[in-house]
């Protein structure tokens, strides 16, 4: 069962991780402000589909995490940042093609990773 307050502490960790109020909150995921208020002073449980709507909207939140507080928050995307992302060298290029110079990759918490050919 899911811990109301500590459910709704964890909604506040998310919502200040990316610096959002209760109303754009509700916004970005596709729920009535009320609705937020509702759950945050304790006076509505969340329904499935309101948990969800944070997950698909957050891909930073573990559903276990936010459910139980088991998990970390925001998602540990290391496999993610470790694996190079290959870039073709070729020797030769026909005259008029587009050749690809660099690639910057922008995560969610802020850093980026830059391949250069």
């Amino acid at each position: 069962m899911v811990n109301g307050l500590e459910f709704t502490t964890r909604i506040k960790e998310v919502m200040n991780y990316h610096k959002l109020s209760a109303s754009l909150f509700a916004d970005k995921i596709g729920v009535q402000r009320s609705s937020i208020s509702h759950i945050l002073s304790g006076r509505n449980k969340p329904s499935l589909d309101f948990i969800l709507k944070i997950t698909n909207t957050f891909q930073d939140v573990d559903i276990y995490w936010l459910l139980n507080g088991k998990g970390n928050f925001p998602k540990n995307d290391i496999e993610k940042r470790s694996t190079p992302i290959p870039i073709p060298v070729e020797t030769k290029q026909p005259k008029n093609q587009k050749v690809i110079q660099r690639i910057v990759v922008f995560y969610n918490d802020g850093t980026f990773e830059e391949y250069i050919k």
